[in-house]
């Protein structure tokens, strides 16, 4: 039987750094991101769809809207940008990965947790996410099985 996947593009806009890195991108920066959603069920509805466009762009999109477009992605163990953000700019918008927001781990985390998060009782999930972070450079994301 053949797989289907419904694939929605999400764009966003959200700054970074990556702690530890041993060039340029140790500094404060941002990316115009684009996310491709892969997502599967194990039927199609009776329209024949995998799940409506629309519902993947609410529920997904409305995620990365609330949370990382147009604010600060940051590591939990980046010191200096944690008490920045909790001494000075608490007000801004900004979030915190449980990893280094590097491309690669950014997309990890909107594949095995926001897209469980997000997708609950629709009947579908996220099976890969694709992390465009520069025009030439993206990170792809893939559930094992």
């Amino acid at each position: 039987m053949a797989r289907i996947q419904a694939v929605r593009r999400i764009q966003f806009c959200s700054g970074h750094r990556v702690l530890g890195h041993e060039g340029k991108c140790a500094n404060n920066h941002g990316h115009n991101y684009l996310a491709f959603f892969h997502a599967e069920a194990d039927d199609l509805d009776d329209v024949g769809r995998v799940i409506d466009f629309s519902v993947l762009k609410e529920k997904l999109g409305g995620w990365v809207d609330d949370n990382w477009d147009h604010g600060f992605v940051y590591y939990a163990e980046d010191e200096e940008l944690a008490g920045l953000y909790r001494a000075q700019l608490k007000n801004h918008k900004h979030f915190v990965l449980p990893y280094n927001p590097t491309a690669e781990n950014m997309a990890r985390y909107l594949l095995e947790v926001v897209g469980p998060e997000q997708l609950k009782g629709t009947g579908v999930h996220l099976v890969k996410v694709v992390l465009w972070e520069t025009e030439n450079c993206f990170a792809e994301v893939t559930l094992d099985g």
